[in-house]
Formats: C-alpha cells, structure tokens, sequence
C-alpha cells in the first residue's frame, strides 16, 4: 500500500514546524502568537456553543 502526499497538509506542516521552532518550541510563546496574529487580522472569530453529544438509538 502506497501513501498519498498531499501537497497542501505537508506546507502546513512545514509552515508549523517553522513558527514552533521560531519560538524554541515554547508553548506559550506560540498561542500568544497565534492570538495576536488572530487579534491583528481584523478577521472576525465565530465561536459556537459545543454540541449535543448523540445518543445511540436502541434497536426495539
């Protein structure tokens, strides 16, 4: 079985891996950075309440 590549998901690797190892892989460092980049795109941010977890459907 061969894997597929996909193009795309590997230059979001590549663009992740190089945002962490810019800042040395500190945690806190990326999510601030990621909020400030979030806060500095004037993009608005949707947040939606979680979902209802399904339920299983009995058989009768």
């Amino acid at each position: 079985m061969t894997t597929r590549v996909d193009e795309i998901v590997e230059e979001i690797r590549r663009h992740r891996e190089a945002h962490a190892a810019s800042l040395e892989y500190d945690l806190q460092r990326i999510i601030e950075d990621l909020q400030r980049q979030e806060e500095e795109s004037g993009t608005e941010v949707v947040t939606r309440p979680p979902r209802k977890p399904v339920t299983a459907i009995k058989n009768p």
